[in-house]
């Protein structure tokens, strides 16, 4: 169990990204935040507890994204030092 930082680019801001991933991580059952990030790009941080089974999930949910976004690419690694208070998904400004 592991929490991991993804990061999307491309047209990722301004497009209802980050609440097509919230809704769509909560519906999922994961735990962590979407925010957009400075240089344009989206961050999601999300708790990790299978691999093999939540990355592949969580990628798939990401590159699907909101209608109007166009993902380029889904860069991630598991994170050590995340302040997360939720016991479910949001949406960080």
């Amino acid at each position: 169990m592991q929490w991991y930082r993804f990061v999307s680019s491309g047209k990722v801001q301004h497009v209802f990204y980050r609440k097509f991933v919230s809704q769509a991580m909560m519906r999922a059952g994961f735990n962590g935040y979407v925010r957009n990030l400075d240089d344009g790009t989206v961050e999601t941080v999300i708790f990790i507890t299978d691999e093999e089974t939540d990355i592949p999930r969580v990628l798939k949910i990401l590159e699907e994204g909101s209608p109007m976004s166009e993902v380029e690419k889904i860069t991630y690694a598991p994170v050590e030092d995340v302040s997360v208070d939720t016991d479910g998904f949001e949406i960080r400004y």
